[in-house]
C-alpha cells in the first residue's frame, strides 16, 4: 500500500466515498444541486475536483494498491479556530447537528471523510490512513484530532475506538432518504 496526496483525476472515485463515508447525506445533498442531464455523483464528482473547499482534493489523501488502484480515501483539515456559527440557520437541517459537533473541536485536525473501498475492507486501508492523517496533524501543529461517527455505526466506532478516540459530544441524527442510521452524530477527540 503507498499513501499519498489525492489528484484531481481521481474526484469521481473520491465522491464515490465521500459519499460512503457520509453515509448517503452527500448524495442526498448533490441531488438538489445537479443540472439537466448531471447525477448526483457528477456533482460530487465536479466538487472534490474544486481547487477550494472541505471536498477538494486538495484537502484527500488516498491509499493506493501496487497497481495503482485506490483502496481508500480520508479528507482531512484543520478546524477554524474560533469556529463561527453564524451561519448555522443556512445550513440544510441534516448538517446542522454536524456543523454544532465540528464547531465544539476548533483548530483541531478534522477527519471530514474516511472511507475504504468495498473490496479492499479488512486489510488495514483505513488504519493506515487515520495514521498518515495524524502524521499531517502533527506537521500542521496540531495537538488534537476529531471526527464524527454515527453512534449506530458500531464497527467505525470500534475501529476509532482501538486507535485512541473517545467521544465527547453528541446531537440527534436528523432522518433522511437513505439514512442507514439514527441515534445520534458523536464527536470524537485524540490528544495528539
Amino acid at each position: 500500500m503507498k499513501i499519498t496526496a489525492a489528484e484531481q483525476t481521481q474526484a469521481r472515485e473520491l465522491a464515490f466515498l465521500i459519499n460512503l463515508a457520509g453515509e448517503g447525506i452527500p448524495e442526498y445533498l448533490w441531488s438538489a444541486l445537479a443540472e439537466a442531464g448531471e447525477s448526483p455523483l457528477d456533482v460530487g464528482a465536479r466538487r472534490a475536483a474544486r481547487e477550494e473547499g472541505g471536498f477538494s482534493y486538495h484537502n484527500a489523501r488516498v491509499c493506493l494498491d501496487d497497481s495503482g488502484e485506490l483502496m481508500g480515501m480520508v479528507i482531512a483539515y484543520r478546524q477554524p479556530d474560533p469556529y463561527d456559527l453564524d451561519a448555522l440557520s443556512e445550513y440544510p437541517d441534516i448538517v446542522r447537528p454536524l456543523v454544532q459537533l465540528e464547531a465544539e473541536a476548533p483548530g483541531s485536525w478534522y477527519i471530514n471523510a474516511i472511507a475504504t473501498d468495498a473490496r479492499f475492507r479488512g486489510q488495514g486501508v483505513a488504519t493506515a490512513l487515520m495514521k498518515d492523517t495524524e502524521g499531517s496533524a502533527r506537521e500542521a501543529g496540531c495537538r488534537q484530532m476529531s471526527l464524527i461517527v454515527a453512534s449506530q455505526n458500531r464497527g467505525a466506532r470500534r475501529l476509532y475506538e482501538q486507535l485512541g478516540y473517545r467521544g465527547t459530544h453528541a446531537r440527534p441524527v436528523v432522518p433522511y432518504p437513505g439514512s442507514p442510521h439514527g441515534g445520534d452524530w458523536v464527536l470524537m477527540l485524540k490528544p495528539l
